[in-house]
């Protein structure tokens, strides 16, 4: 078992990979036997599973420990019983909150800033404004890296550049330590983070076995990477909580033809700054509300219009245990969007990843860890931009983006680029 203080030194992978699939694979994760195989959890699982789109089968689950338990290690169908046993604790979803168990629609929980007022003008959507301005090309793209894909030109990729900036200064400031992280991960810990790999709905891009290895996808946010790292660590009880930022790529194979979720609302990749946490147990619930001021100090001072909603359990994916959304106001769009989460997942990540603390008492406890999105940059831009146009052709930059862009005010038309001409070529 590794130590690890504050500061992520010493870091290593504790197991060799030989005879074993990447990681632990074969390493089975410490799940909470006592509350899940216990039958007198049954209905309350059974119920929990229900309301969390109904992912999980916990009669499966109590049925297979029931033969374990009256199996000996020496029968050659232990190991089997065992393997289908852990299979189907994987599948069963964190706990619920209370304050949400009940809940069936979101609940707006806040509001920031009001929504602007454009008069008699009618706001364009963000699409139409940088194909006017010429600082995006999203079409005819399929020769060079497909659909749901996008060049940002000029002074637009400066304030995509100048978000981040901002973002990662606010978060170094609130005493978040910056990590950069890898995009190529073992799937292991995408699935111990609560992502699914081999479904066939699944988000995740795998990468070609025969070429790259085995079990190696691409990351889909930097949560995943920043739990990788702490895999098999234990820390001080003093030194949390723990607060890391990564800036990263973040690749989602999920595709939609919904009108809502046009443009670069919904895309294959993007850049991404992720807030990371680890916590005691008794910090967690605490710890997620400061993450949600967090949020709201960054998206505050940029002028936009946001509601937070506190999300009712069929949203909240296998890992949370409550989870904030944010969504933004978009103008043009005549419609909210969501720009930002945050969750808290209590031990459903490290008893997965294998991340304890020592307690004053010197017993070994699993931490809580908690994620959210400081800035998402494609949707982050939709509301900014379709905020701040300007009737008169150019997009006004909040004044406290403005230092991060060498002190321009405003986003004018790109002339450096061409604009895209499609022509016909004779043969």
């Amino acid at each position: 078992m590794l130590y690890i203080s504050s500061l992520i030194q010493n870091y290593r992978i504790v197991y060799s990979t030989k005879g074993f699939k990447r990681f632990f694979s074969q390493i089975y994760p410490n799940y909470n036997l006592q509350y899940y195989c216990n039958p007198k959890n049954h209905e309350e699982i059974k119920q929990n599973i229900k309301i969390r789109k109904g992912v999980g089968d916990v009669d499966r689950v109590m049925q297979l420990y029931k033969i374990i338990t009256k199996t000996s290690e020496d029968n050659h169908e232990y190991e089997r019983i065992k393997q289908d046993l852990y299979e189907a604790l994987s599948i069963l979803p964190n706990k619920t909150h209370p304050f949400v168990k009940g809940k069936f629609e979101p609940h707006i929980a806040h509001e920031i800033n009001k929504k602007k007022d454009f008069g008699e003008y009618k706001p364009f959507e963000f699409s139409e404004i940088t194909r006017l301005l010429n600082l995006m090309r999203i079409e005819k793209l399929g020769h060079t890296c497909g659909h749901k894909s996008y060049y940002f030109f000029g002074e637009l990729a400066e304030l995509e550049e100048a978000l981040i900036k901002y973002t990662v200064k606010k978060l170094l400031d609130d005493g978040f330590q910056l990590i950069s992280v890898p995009d190529i991960l073992a799937s292991n810990v995408l699935e111990s983070c609560g992502m699914s790999v081999k479904s066939d709905r699944t988000q995740i891009y795998s990468l070609d076995p025969h070429h790259h290895g085995t079990d190696l996808c691409l990351s889909g946010t930097a949560e995943m990477s920043l739990a990788g790292l702490l895999a098999n660590s234990v820390h001080n009880i003093n030194d949390l909580p723990l607060k890391l930022a990564a800036v990263s790529r973040c690749y989602r194979a999920e595709t939609s033809n919904l009108a809502e979720e046009r443009g670069i609302y919904r895309v294959h990749q993007f850049n991404k700054v992720e807030m990371f946490v680890v916590t005691t147990s008794e910090q967690s619930e605490e710890m997620l509300e400061v993450i949600r001021n967090t949020q709201e100090q960054i998206f505050t001072p940029l002028g936009i219009s946001v509601r937070v909603l506190d999300m009712p359990p069929y949203e909240l994916g296998a890992a949370a245990y409550r989870k904030y959304d944010m969504e933004a106001w978009m103008p043009g769009r005549q419609a909210y969007g969501e720009i930002s989460s945050c969750s808290n997942c209590t031990d459903y990540q490290s008893r997965r990843l294998n991340i304890t603390y020592k307690t004053l008492n010197d017993e070994y406890c699993y931490v809580h860890t908690l994620n959210g999105t400081a800035c998402a940059i494609p949707r982050m831009l939709i509301a900014l931009i379709e905020t701040h146009q300007h009737p008169k052709g150019k997009i006004i930059i909040p004044e406290t983006i403005q230092k991060f862009m060498n002190g321009k005010k405003f986003i004018m038309k790109n002339t450096k680029v061409p604009e895209l001409k499609l022509l016909k070529i004779k043969r």
